[in-house]
């Protein structure tokens, strides 16, 4: 079978079109997201995303545990380019470049994530749970491995005892206790600048800011991920150092019912 029939094939059914609207909305989900509001088992829905994925429609990207679902708009593309746009070739050129534009002004206009908490507890406590292994480990559920000097690497790796490591990253700046910058890799992205995290250590008193800034996202699928990762991570961190033990359950197993990824983790 040709590509081209495959591509018909796929389009063919209801159900596949609903998933390539689903996608349309919000690229990158993962299949239980696409399962919420479908009235069939996950089975089915893996054999109709697997007729997608053979079709060329729908790539799938794993990032960590997760296999992310997005959409191929080429061989749709080249469908139009085929049977359409011959007859109309000057205006439907100019209505692309229209959309092309807009779709590079949605990818660099991206937010920078940041993230505010007060914690009782000195700027040097702080310093050691962010980046000692052991204690990254008992809040985060992943132990942070690094000597913390610039140019240094570090690694996200689980804990167990598996060795993976699901974000990795270079050390930019390490100004102890007030000052952490690092590289977060944990997308398969090529050909671009990998996201920044800062955190920002300032004592007050009795008290700590800590400010957590992520920037230069990848797109907004990113971004509302991490809205959900960092404020469950930082929590069980504040928690540890308030009271010394983590919250009685694990804060991302709450996001993990929402939408949205937690990349964090």
């Amino acid at each position: 079978m040709s590509e081209t029939e495959l591509v018909f094939k796929a389009l063919a059914d209801p159900t596949r079109r609903l998933l390539l609207d689903r996608l349309r909305e919000r690229n990158g989900q993962t299949l239980r997201e696409l399962c919420e509001h479908l009235s069939m088992a996950r089975q089915s829905a893996t054999q109709h995303l697997d007729i997608l994925v053979r079709a060329n429609l729908v790539t799938v990207v794993r990032r960590g545990r997760e296999r992310l679902h997005y959409l191929n708009p080429a061989p749709i593309h080249e469908i139009e380019e085929r049977w359409i746009s011959g007859f109309d070739k000057p205006r439907l050129r100019a209505l692309s470049a229209i959309k092309h534009q807009a779709e590079e002004h949605a990818m660099t206009s991206v937010p920078t994530y940041a993230y505010v908490t007060y914690i009782r507890a000195t700027a040097e406590q702080v310093w050691r749970v962010l980046t000692d292994a052991d204690l990254t480990a008992r809040y985060w559920g992943h132990a942070n491995l690094s000597d913390w000097q610039p140019g240094s690497t570090w690694e996200h790796q689980r804990t167990d005892r598996s060795g993976v490591a699901d974000v990795v990253g270079k050390v930019l700046t390490a100004e102890p206790p007030s000052r952490l910058v690092i590289t977060f890799e944990d997308t398969p992205f090529e050909n671009r600048e990998p996201s920044v995290v800062t955190f920002l250590v300032e004592p007050h008193q009795d008290i700590v800011r800590l400010t957590v800034t992520h920037e230069n996202l990848a797109n907004l699928d990113m971004f509302n991920g991490i809205s959900s990762g960092w404020p469950a991570v930082l929590s069980n961190l504040k928690s540890l150092l308030e009271t010394g033990d983590t919250l009685p359950q694990q804060p991302w197993e709450m996001t993990a019912r929402t939408p949205e990824r937690n990349p964090t983790r």
